[in-house]
């Protein structure tokens, strides 16, 4: 069986061809080079609840989004930039209503800050590349890495893994 390796600015991720996500071609982005856009460029990309989640730190209903029930294989990709985060392989049923993952794909793709919101400490995930709210990241996770990340459907798009 082939091995596949990904080389980016962020590193580097192996699979087999086998496990070889299909991006789609629009949108996949493996530069780190920073998007900025105005709130209109993003209005016109974005669906309103997309918008609302990645650009005004939103969050869906628990059990409402798209993927939080989702069995699917492949990776999940930014919506807003195409930038993989997470892969399906690493998803579990944490029980809280929304996709939930023990890692990132690559951990510069995500990156993590304190969130003092609605008066609650929490540590916010974000994309590196555009700056999308993705959710959040809590230490009561599984082994290996005792992290949930908890994630919002309207901030990210999966991309299916090809059955070959």
């Amino acid at each position: 069986m082939a091995v596949a390796a990904v080389f980016t600015a962020l590193g580097y991720y192996t699979f087999t061809r086998r496990q070889t996500p299909r991006l789609a071609d629009e949108g996949n982005n493996t530069s780190m080079d920073k998007i900025k856009k105005t709130d209109e460029e993003w209005r016109n990309q974005l669906s309103d609840e997309q918008f609302r989640v990645t650009r005004q730190q939103g969050t869906e209903r628990p059990f409402s989004g798209e993927y939080w029930n989702t069995k699917t294989d492949g990776v999940y990709t930014c919506v807003c930039c195409g930038t993989p985060l997470f892969d399906a392989r690493q998803k579990f049923d944490s029980g809280c209503g929304w996709p939930s993952f023990w890692d990132a794909v690559i951990d510069k793709n995500v990156t993590k800050r304190p969130d003092y919101a609605h008066g609650m400490t929490r540590v916010e995930v974000i994309c590196t590349r555009c700056d999308a709210h993705l959710g959040h990241v809590f230490d009561d996770g599984p082994p290996p890495t005792g992290q949930r990340y908890c994630i919002n459907s309207a901030s990210v798009k999966l991309e299916k893994r090809d059955a070959k």
